[in-house]
């Protein structure tokens, strides 16, 4: 399938996993735009992706901002006169906290990186989607929504919680336009995101994959094969879903 001419738009993809899809989806075809609040890795990641064929751009703004989201996803609109897929892959931890020592400020924060930042994007980007080559809105949900995340990560929980009633609340919503909706939730995946318990209790680390019914921990590139796969005309008829990505983590061991 011919994707050549696609317009594809991931928040947070200056590296980790949003690095892995971008890539993906370039060599997929699609023309890709990062996001990112780091300009010197955007800069170095285009250098990578130019190197390998791939047409791309690096648009630096912050995803909880809600003027700089709707002024750049239009402008990336008006640009290229569509986009094909939106994959709101900026979110984080943003910190651990225990409710009864979480500041408002903490709590306001989790929930705009996760939940306001993919509200804001779809929202920006439908326009455009409505133009695009059977398009999709891509969002990021995680195993600690449906668990409610350890210790200190209740509203990092509650937020991709929230985000996954996003996802289908979107598909909902958007379906008589055929703009899919779909969301993917991927388990521990070797990424910076994990970086600071790799360097300081790589044992630990290690030992995680213990509990992953496949024996080893995911890859970026295991998440941007689906990501692949749910962007393109193969899912066509798939809208409302959230894919696990986790090796099996979800059930337990």
């Amino acid at each position: 399938m011919s994707t050549e001419g696609k317009v594809a738009v991931i928040t947070g993809a200056t590296g980790g996993i949003g690095f892995a899809v971008a890539k993906r989806l370039g060599q997929d075809g699609y023309t890709v735009i990062l996001n990112g609040i780091d300009d010197a890795a955007g800069a170095e990641r285009i250098k990578e992706l130019t190197a390998e064929g791939i047409t791309a751009e690096y648009l630096g703004f912050d995803v909880t901002d809600e003027e700089a989201v709707a002024k750049n996803i239009k402008a990336i609109g008006e640009k290229y006169g569509k986009i094909d897929t939106l994959i709101n892959n900026a979110g984080g931890l943003g910190g651990r906290a225990r409710f009864e020592e979480m500041t408002t400020e903490f709590y306001r924060g989790v929930m705009a990186l996760n939940l306001d930042s993919a509200f804001f994007a779809s929202r920006a980007a439908i326009p455009y989607l409505k133009k695009g080559d059977h398009p999709s809105i891509i969002n990021y949900t995680s195993n600690a929504g449906w668990t409610a995340g350890g210790p200190g990560a209740g509203i990092y929980g509650t937020s991709k919680a929230g985000v996954h009633a996003l996802t289908r609340a979107l598909a909902k919503d958007l379906a008589e336009y055929g703009i899919r909706a779909n969301a993917v939730s991927p388990g521990t995946i070797d990424t910076p995101f994990h970086a600071q318990i790799k360097a300081t209790k790589p044992e630990v680390f290690a030992s995680w994959a213990n509990n992953i019914m496949l024996g080893r921990l995911g890859q970026p590139e295991d998440v941007a094969g689906v990501v692949s796969f749910l962007a393109s005309k193969d899912a066509a008829f798939i809208t409302a879903e959230t894919v696990q990505i986790g090796g099996g983590q979800a059930l337990g061991i």
